[in-house]
């Protein structure tokens, strides 16, 4: 994807070609010479542009739900909204989130795996302040969280995968149950250091502490319904109405389709042997008797029982009952 500048960019560029500084023959030979793009292996980008967008959408979605929520909750100013969405390996998340912070860990069911949201503390404290009916004042001490703390934040934000749980519901039926609240991100090891994750940065203001919230969402659980966060899923599911004049054409056409119909009269078992003996006049012996019912046959499945007659003169079979399914077919 080319490179967008800004419009002081493009002001001080124009500036600098006007003046002579910059030669926009140089600049073109540059553009036609090929450039080598770096790719770091260790940063497999595993989600196609497409999910990324997919995703995106999902939590914008749930940053709207966690606005209302929280403003519910604390009795104050909240604004939730997605800052970035970024795809890089687990190892690189974890070194980047701070040594003492909240980390929520649950596991999505029905999917394998688990999910992890790391709130800021200067945000965390501030919903605990309001919630103990104080200003909603940060005081990152979260080294040292008191056993009252720890639960209150654990309901807090156990009732926020209801609305993690709503905003995924177009995708898939989860239901989110945490897991446990940690602290200290190196005793965290939810998948391997390689392993690609999605990170949806959320952009939080509580009152007047403002901070992040960082989703993590490791490939390997998202790795089953991934294609159902394609464009082309949607347009593939998308049920179209019929019109009643349409599904008349096609109840007639079903109607009106031909079926081959068969009446067993019995059937035998010969050797191969016999098979090649046989001769003009010889009799084959069926293990059926006379007064047996026959099955009757609708393209090769068994469907009807019946005698054997005749009408005007023509062999035919009178339907007696249904065929039901476990009766000896011999």
């Amino acid at each position: 994807m080319a490179e967008v500048l800004s419009q002081s960019e493009i002001d001080a560029l124009l500036s600098a070609i006007s003046t002579g500084e910059m030669d926009a023959n140089e600049l073109k030979k540059e553009e036609s010479q090929k450039k080598v793009k770096v790719y770091d292996f260790k940063r497999a980008l595993r989600f196609s542009k497409d999910q990324i967008r997919s995703l995106t959408r999902i939590h914008e979605n749930f940053s709207r739900l966690l606005t209302t929520y929280f403003s519910a909750q604390l009795r104050t100013f909240v604004q939730i909204s997605v800052a970035s969405v970024d795809q890089l390996p687990y190892d690189e998340f974890i070194r980047s989130v701070p040594k003492m912070t909240i980390l929520n860990v649950f596991e999505p069911y029905p999917l394998d795996g688990r999910f992890l949201i790391e709130v800021n503390p200067n945000i965390a404290y501030a919903m605990l302040d309001r919630l103990l009916g104080g200003k909603g004042e940060a005081v990152n001490k979260v080294d040292n969280l008191t056993e009252i703390e720890t639960r209150i934040m654990t309901q807090l934000f156990q009732r926020t995968l209801e609305s993690f749980q709503e905003a995924w519901s177009s995708v898939v039926e989860l239901e989110p149950q945490m897991e446990e609240l940690e602290v200290n991100p190196q005793f965290l090891q939810m998948v391997s250091p390689n392993e690609t994750v999605v990170v949806i940065s959320l952009s939080t203001v509580i009152g007047e502490a403002s901070g992040m919230i960082n989703i993590c969402l490791p490939h390997v659980v998202l790795e089953e319904i991934l294609p159902k966060l394609s464009v082309h899923y949607w347009m593939q599911t998308k049920k179209k109405s019929r019109l009643p004049e349409e599904v008349e054409g096609l109840e007639r056409n079903v109607r009106n389709a031909p079926l081959v119909m068969k009446a067993e009269l019995g059937n035998s078992e010969i050797t191969v042997q016999e098979f090649l003996q046989l001769d003009i006049g010889d009799t084959i012996e069926l293990n059926s008797l006379i007064d047996d019912q026959l099955i009757i046959k609708v393209e090769d499945t068994p469907k009807f029982l019946g005698q054997p007659g005749k009408v005007k003169n023509k062999l035919a079979v009178q339907v007696t009952e249904l065929f039901e399914e476990g009766e000896n077919n011999e």
